[in-house]
């Protein structure tokens, strides 16, 4: 479906992730649309032509007309509006996301949603430390890395959109993975990430250190200016997880600070070869 330009597309929640999904899609000729909050969001939109229309109010014309649909808002927010306003939709559209957690809002979502709407979810893993449209970039995608979460529900023609839409915004490695699979490795490999990073930058308050730091504590604690109620929300829902991951990085963490107190030396050296062995495949090429 997604390759054919005639098809419109509804974006619902114009910010960062939304707007950068817009700018990408533009490029290929699609009608785009927008549904989000804040009004000066649409105003610039449309000044700068990132979307050919755009509202706050909730249009039954521009969701009506939607052959795709995709959901840039909180995980609760996205289940309260297909709650709401669903029967929107029209008959054969395909939704789909970019929530950071799937096992709390895929199967609930599906399960409540019409028989003649499918929803395929989605997690594009980008991002950047700042928000609003003004500052999303159709070139955030690119080197990045694209997850489609499909379920027994998923026809294969809706799961192979979405897997196309990931190539079309630039992603450099589309993926699947199950709902419980991706919240496993995304209690890895960003929601720890985040938790280290927070934690590092709030266990030492002595003031005037910003004016002594290099760039490997710029480095790690990059993603420390967080939006705090966005990932409170990704936490919780993924709770299990992410202490499970807490509990191994804790454990670990230790068996460094006791090889520290012994100095043992081989042993630090050991795990510092393996750590680097290992930086080196995350590598982006």
């Amino acid at each position: 479906m997604i390759v054919d330009v005639s098809k419109k597309i509804l974006i619902v929640g114009l910010g960062l992730l939304g707007g950068s999904y817009a700018r990408a899609l533009k490029r290929y000729g699609f009608h785009i649309s927008a549904l989000t909050l804040e009004q000066s969001s649409i105003d610039y939109a449309l000044r700068e032509g990132i979307i050919d229309e755009g509202t706050t109010d909730t249009d039954r014309r521009l969701i009506g007309e939607a052959d795709l649909v995709i959901f840039a808002l909180y995980p609760h927010v996205f289940v309260e509006w297909i709650e709401k306003n669903q029967g929107l939709l029209k008959s054969g559209a395909l939704i789909t996301d970019v929530t950071g957690v799937k096992r709390s809002i895929v199967y609930r979502i599906q399960e409540m949603l019409r028989p003649d709407v499918e929803f395929v979810a989605a997690h594009p893993m980008a991002g950047r430390e700042v928000s609003g449209v003004e500052n999303s970039t159709d070139k955030m995608f690119i080197g990045a890395n694209y997850i489609v979460t499909p379920t027994e529900r998923n026809t294969p023609e809706a799961v192979q959109t979405c897997i196309e839409l990931g190539r079309l915004l630039g992603f450099s490695n589309v993926t699947t993975l199950s709902p419980e699979e991706h919240d496993e490795m995304i209690g890895f490999l960003s929601q720890l990430t985040h938790c280290i990073a927070i934690t590092l930058m709030t266990c030492n308050d002595k003031e005037d250190m910003e004016k002594f730091t290099g760039d490997s504590f710029r480095d790690l604690t990059r993603i420390a200016r967080i939006n705090d109620l966005m990932w409170s929300e990704l936490f919780v829902a993924n709770k299990d997880v992410l202490l499970e991951q807490m509990d191994m990085f804790i454990h670990k963490f230790n068996g460094l600070k006791a090889m520290l107190e012994a100095e043992d030396i081989d042993g630090m050296r050991a795990m510092m070869r393996h750590s680097t062995r290992r930086r080196a495949l995350f590598d982006k090429r």
